[in-house]
């Protein structure tokens, strides 16, 4: 039970990462706040914490909107009284377009779900962390926050930006309790690509050859497993950092 009496909250937890790590931090003793934008998803996912005797909530909230992060953090509070870690998992993917090929519109949707709504979500519970000194922020980046070519240019544009708020973040509150770390996943076995709306022959073609040095696809508990390290004491000098979880494909 190594986050007992805890209260987190987990965007995009729904399903894929955020749902694992949602279950597994309520098996670990954590009160959990399932938010996703597909509220009946995340319904399901409270029903199975409490099925295994966890305790849940479910809030509806689409991360690119302002107001819906403030919602969800203050049901947190409302609900549980305090929220002591923030898992910022929700993401969606680019079409793998090259810069050349890329819309404004797109480039905004992807900077305003992946990258803005973390910096959103952490501006929110900080208040709270300080008034405590102690909190935990973990960003859910990419293997794609760290190399160049393992998505599109906007979503590798997103990561990297994910990854350098994470090391500012951990940096700048370090002393006050608060610890701010990244997960860098591979190619993880989610429903991400149901939010691309096509593929950039280009973009593809280029990509192709480091896919084939991928070693293997992971599981979501996998990843689940390095937000619990994360989330825990266990990590308690670990920050401002980010851990892959890729299976070595970026060590090649």
């Amino acid at each position: 039970m190594r986050l007992e009496n805890k209260v987190s909250v987990v965007t995009g937890a729904a399903s894929g990462m955020g749902k694992s790590i949602a279950i597994l931090y309520a098996k670990e003793g954590a009160k959990v706040v399932v938010s996703d934008i597909n509220i009946e998803a995340a319904n399901a996912t409270v029903e199975e914490i409490k099925a295994n005797g966890g305790e849940a909530i479910a809030v509806m909230a689409n991360v690119a909107k302002e107001e819906d992060i403030q919602h969800l953090i203050d049901t947190a509070v409302n609900t549980y009284g305090t929220v002591d870690i923030l898992v910022n998992n929700a993401g969606i993917m680019d079409n793998f377009e090259p810069a050349g090929e890329i819309e404004d519109e797109k480039w905004e949707r992807i900077f305003a779900i992946n990258t803005t709504s973390v910096m959103r979500a952490t501006r929110k519970v900080l208040p709270i962390f300080l008034e405590k000194q102690a909190g935990v922020i973990i960003n859910v980046a990419s293997a794609g926050g760290l190399q160049g070519a393992r998505a599109g240019a906007a979503y590798t544009a997103s990561k990297h930006a994910v990854v350098g708020f994470t090391k500012n973040t951990g940096f700048m509150y370090a002393q006050n309790g608060i610890r701010c770390n990244a997960i860098a996943p591979g190619g993880v076995e989610t429903n991400i690509s149901a939010s691309m709306t096509g593929r950039s022959d280009f973009g593809m073609g280029r990509i192709m050859p480091g896919l084939a040095i991928n070693p293997r696809t992971g599981k979501p508990e996998e990843i689940a497993t390095i937000a619990l390290f994360l989330a825990s004491d266990d990590a308690s000098f670990v920050n401002g950092t980010v851990v892959t979880g890729d299976a070595g494909w970026t060590a090649y």
